[in-house]
């Protein structure tokens, strides 16, 4: 009888205070996640072989964007990097990037920003990035 009330307590004891430390860490884990104020949203559709691109926040302006051909290329510009339509974002603010697909998983991604996401078909993933300096930064689907 003694043994058995203090395995339970052994056993509630500890469920209590990981309860009461996951509850808070949740919430903050969930906010962390939750853009605060970006100064603009694009969205971003992933179809098979190009993006899709739209800024809404100012006036419904949208383009697709496809990788150029070899036959296309100029002498300075990178293999199955560079593209037709490239996007243009302003720096030292934050940007938020909703992402969805159409077809297959995609997966957006900017390495030299340290930001990927992934498009997934049905489901609007976001998250949020900051530039700092002015550039040009090549994208992948990876």
């Amino acid at each position: 009888s003694d043994a058995q009330m203090l395995e339970s307590v052994w056993t509630i004891l500890p469920g209590l205070v990981l309860v009461f430390v996951a509850l808070p860490s949740l919430r903050l884990l969930y906010l962390l996640e939750e853009p605060y104020r970006p100064l603009m949203t694009l969205k971003t559709i992933g179809h098979q072989w190009y993006w899709s691109y739209e800024y809404s926040d100012f006036s419904d302006f949208e383009f697709d964007s496809y990788m150029k051909p070899l036959t296309e290329m100029m002498s300075n510009e990178f293999r199955l990097l560079d593209v037709d339509n490239r996007i243009i974002l302003p720096i030292k603010s934050q940007i938020r990037i909703v992402v969805a697909a159409l077809d297959v998983l995609h997966s957006w991604t900017i390495p030299s920003m340290g930001v990927k996401i992934d498009a997934t078909p049905g489901r609007l993933n976001q998250t949020i990035f900051f530039i700092n300096t002015t550039g040009l930064f090549y994208g992948q689907c990876s």
